[in-house]
């Protein structure tokens, strides 16, 4: 049977919980993991591990988070994502709406678009790909 995004959600808070150190409660889906959550990069690992453990699947390096994107300089300019690092970010992390986030593409505001909520709508789509949905 395929999980429900409530049976997500509660996988993905119990691996926050244990990963991050908060409470059940300051896990909602808007929580950004950063901002909200306090979760630093080296988190971020220790996520995708639980992640991956709890729900029983393998989660590609770069497929959940992205890596060594900020530092291309093609994708960055004056402290801000360009069009071809936009469209860079759409295609590693189609599971994210960045419409938000391009009104003021600041490198600095990318962490407030990893949110609970967008983990969720990952494994979603993860579970269903395992399943065959």
């Amino acid at each position: 049977m395929d999980k429900s995004k409530d049976e997500i959600l509660q996988g993905v808070t119990d691996c926050l919980v244990n990963a991050l150190g908060v409470g059940e409660d300051e896990v909602k889906l808007e929580s950004s993991l950063v901002k909200d959550l306090g979760a630093e990069s080296i988190d971020f690992l220790d996520v995708v591990f639980r992640l991956e453990k709890n729900f029983g699947i393998k989660i590609p390096r770069g497929d959940l988070f992205p890596e060594n994107l900020l530092t291309n300089p093609a994708f960055i300019s004056d402290g801000r994502i360009t069009d071809s690092g936009m469209q860079e970010l759409k295609t590693k992390l189609p599971h994210i709406d960045f419409s938000e986030f391009e009104k003021e593409p600041l490198v600095s505001n990318l962490s407030d678009v990893f949110t609970v909520g967008m983990i969720v709508d990952y494994l979603f789509g993860k579970l269903a790909e395992k399943t065959g949905a």
